[in-house]
């Protein structure tokens, strides 16, 4: 079964040995050993944890962890995000992010500043099951294809192309539900709700209404996931190597969900940056009908595809280290796998001559 051929990879968080006596097998764990020694047996699931790494449950509460991570920390920043749509779609009315909640709260009321907040909360539960589900199932596959020294030697290209590949799926999952979010956001009087949103944009574009926006959304996406799961992914790594001032295992859990939140805040800001050209394009695609992406990137020019960075990158950076402390919350909740920072196999370090 595929499941079980994921447990024998270099992320599973303690390598697990089987032999064989009188037909009856036995499983001895290798302490302070990340990668797998042989063949794991069936459904092992280690002392402590509530699931076998790499097996369909573990997967699931992966994609749980991204529905709660994602789902509620992007629905908690709409007020912020629809300020920072308007700036980017019209710049002369909403010229700050403080000027445009004054404006906002002047035309719309408090009750305006949580416009999208349905398409946001829906639309981001679906990414983020998607995002961190599949990710953590490419970066397993990716992993067992190349082997565990090339996924030590190369995991930051296997971190990339482990969260394109997630990211790919997710935006499909995402795209009618910012398509509806923005619309609500930025065209005024069009509607109030999801469920007022979608037929009506339906009606008048069909299906090109949810989907026009997906390449850009791709566009935005892909470059920011690969950013926030390979940024943070090598600075959690670095900040116990070289800021914790002590090993990993040896810090209680409320200490390494605070290397998480440092770890994930500043991927954050690498990723607002990344991906804010086209985040703009989105906004405005999803305001102009029948503009393809090419004609609003021309309209806006270099200047007006980095509207609205500042208040991007508070939302963009606090949004990221909080879905990661979520995140990394819940596996903890859940007694989860929680594999530490990927260290060096022993094969390799033979080979590299490191060892007696």
């Amino acid at each position: 079964m595929l499941f079980e051929k994921f447990r024998n990879n270099p992320f599973a968080s303690t390598a697990q040995c089987e032999k064989a006596d009188n037909n009856k097998y036995e499983t001895s764990l290798v302490p302070g050993r990340e990668i797998a020694a042989a063949a794991a047996v069936s459904n092992v699931v280690l002392p402590g944890d509530s699931c076998a790494f790499g097996s369909s449950k573990y997967f699931l509460l992966c994609g749980l962890g991204g529905i709660i991570s994602c789902g509620t920390t992007h629905t908690m920043v709409v007020p912020l995000d629809l300020v920072k749509c308007r700036i980017q779609v019209d710049p002369a009315k909403y010229k700050s992010v403080f000027y445009g909640f004054k404006v906002t709260l002047k035309e719309d009321g408090v009750k305006g500043l949580s416009k999208g907040w349905a398409p946001t909360f829906f639309g981001y539960s679906a990414q983020g099951l998607c995002k961190f589900g599949l990710y953590e199932v490419f970066k397993v596959i990716y992993s067992d294809i190349i082997g565990e020294e090339n996924s030590y030697l190369w995991r930051t290209t296997l971190y990339l192309a482990a969260s394109a590949s997630a990211e790919f799926f997710a935006d499909i999952a995402l795209s009618p539900f910012e398509a509806a979010k923005v619309k609500i956001q930025t065209t005024p009087g069009f509607a109030n709700t999801m469920r007022e949103a979608m037929p009506k944009m339906y009606s008048e574009e069909g299906l090109n209404a949810f989907y026009k926006g997906l390449v850009p959304l791709w566009m935005r996406q892909i470059p920011y996931t690969m950013m926030k799961f390979s940024c943070f992914e090598r600075t959690l790594e670095m900040l116990y190597a070289y800021v914790v001032p002590k090993p990993r295992a040896e810090c209680t859990k409320g200490e390494q969900l605070i290397v998480t939140f440092a770890a994930g805040y500043i991927a954050g800001v690498f990723c607002a940056i990344v991906s804010h050209p086209a985040d703009t394009v989105v906004s405005k695609l999803n305001q102009a009908k029948g503009a393809s992406a090419f004609d609003v990137a021309k309209k806006l020019g270099w200047g007006g595809l980095w509207g609205g960075l500042l208040p991007r990158i508070v939302m963009i950076g606090t949004l990221t280290a909080a879905q990661w402390f979520v995140y990394d919350g819940v596996k903890v909740a859940l007694s989860m796998p929680r594999p530490p920072p990927p260290e060096m196999p022993e094969s390799l370090k033979k080979k590299l001559g490191l060892t007696q």
